[in-house]
């Protein structure tokens, strides 16, 4: 047998077994069967694996390569090793511990399928349940992904709709002053004139008043001669 070229293994939390070399490069028609043929010697447990965990594939300089999904059972210390890669990977990736991170999704979304691959081989309805589990979570997580988005274009339409009206509103701001600085001047016009009028008619006033009291006085002077005069001719 061939030694297999030498491969770099993506790394994921998921355990996997050996990297297998399809060939230089992939064939749908040299896969299938090879799966086909592998399903055969599986169990109903490999295959509810493989179902939920399908086997991962990919290509680089020296080939194309196809990772099954381990069968392996895991112990306590498999499970403290897990939890020890995914704090080591969280750090060296630089995953925000808040907040909205794909880094820190995609780490633990490897986590929960490695403990699903756990879980299914000691019991596989366990296994089922939380395959169920997760495809809620990531419909939820997707759901609230669709919402963020559309209330992200919503908000910079908005806003865009906003920056191009203010010149149009900045214009209307400045028609609006003008238009108040002519009624206020307006507004001082008339009380000018208003007090103009007052002050006439004050002093219209007072000229009829004095005339009227001359009127008066010369009135009452021309009586007084008049009772004096009926008085002279009546001691005569």
């Amino acid at each position: 047998m061939e030694d297999q070229p030498a491969v770099e293994v993506p790394a994921n939390l998921v355990r996997f077994d050996n990297p297998v070399f399809m060939g230089l490069e992939p064939s749908e028609e040299a896969a299938v069967p090879a799966a086909k043929a592998s399903d055969l010697n599986h169990s109903q447990l490999d295959e509810m694996i493989n179902a939920m965990l399908p086997a991962r594939e990919w290509s680089d300089a020296s080939g194309t390569w196809m990772q099954s999904t381990s069968k392996e059972p895991a112990t306590r210390l498999d499970v403290i090793s897990l939890q020890e890669q995914l704090d080591r990977r969280l750090q060296e990736r630089q995953a925000r511990e808040n907040g909205i991170c794909p880094v820190r999704e995609d780490l633990y979304s490897q986590c929960f399928d490695e403990l699903i691959r756990q879980i299914t081989l000691d019991g596989p309805e366990r296994g089922l349940l939380l395959m169920r589990v997760k495809d809620e979570i990531r419909m939820t997580i997707d759901a609230y992904k669709t919402l963020y988005e559309g209330s992200v274009t919503f908000g910079v339409k908005k806003q865009l709709q906003a920056e191009q009206g203010i010149p149009e509103m900045e214009k209307r701001i400045d028609g609006l002053k003008d238009e108040c600085r002519t009624l206020e001047n307006t507004v001082a016009e008339l009380r000018n004139r208003v007090e103009v009028m007052e002050k006439r008619a004050g002093e219209q006033r007072a000229l009829e008043e004095q005339k009227r009291k001359e009127e008066k006085d010369f009135l009452q002077y021309q009586g007084q001669n008049l009772d004096a005069f009926l008085k002279q001719l009546g001691g005569k």
